[in-house]
């Protein structure tokens, strides 16, 4: 059985600040999952949904989902089943906010692609199994943040 590790990935703009920023995050997203590649399981069918979203959104779903009450700039929602004939299949929503991530970026005076590509890497880490819920979790993911960043000759987020 050769299946494609990633099978469909679908974009959907919940604010009109999104745009005129597809086409370039559609890059940056196609070229993500091939530097990722290794981190997907093989013979598995993923659905990746990329929510391009806004603060009031993203924030009711951190609350709801995750019991969060803050602003967040990037969820990752995952579920899959396992299909007798199909294999492994991932269903993977990824949602981001548009203000949060433009706020930071004004704040840190960085490059807003660079953040939304630091961003799409940590929400594709989670989408294969990664968290931080603990401090050793945290740098192990961060350790992988960094590698798979430096891989793409994206700026590092965080200091070394």
């Amino acid at each position: 059985m050769h299946m494609k590790k990633i099978a469909v990935v679908d974009y959907f703009s919940q604010s009109k600040k999104w745009p005129p920023r597809i086409p370039k995050i559609k890059k940056i997203t196609k070229n993500s999952l091939k530097i990722m590649k290794p981190y997907f399981e093989k013979n598995c069918l993923y659905y990746l949904n990329i929510v391009l979203s806004n603060q009031k959104i993203v924030s009711n779903l951190n609350k709801k989902f995750k019991k969060k009450y803050k602003d967040t700039d990037v969820l990752t929602f995952n579920n899959y089943i396992k299909n007798k004939k199909l294999g492994k299949i991932f269903y993977c929503d990824i949602f981001f906010s548009i203000d949060t991530i433009e706020n930071f970026i004004e704040k840190n005076n960085t490059d807003f692609y660079n953040h939304f590509n630091h961003l799409l890497i940590h929400s594709l880490l989670h989408v294969n199994g990664y968290d931080h819920q603990t401090l050793n979790e945290y740098n192990k993911m961060r350790n992988q943040e960094m590698k798979i960043l430096n891989k793409m000759g994206v700026e590092l987020p965080y200091e070394i």
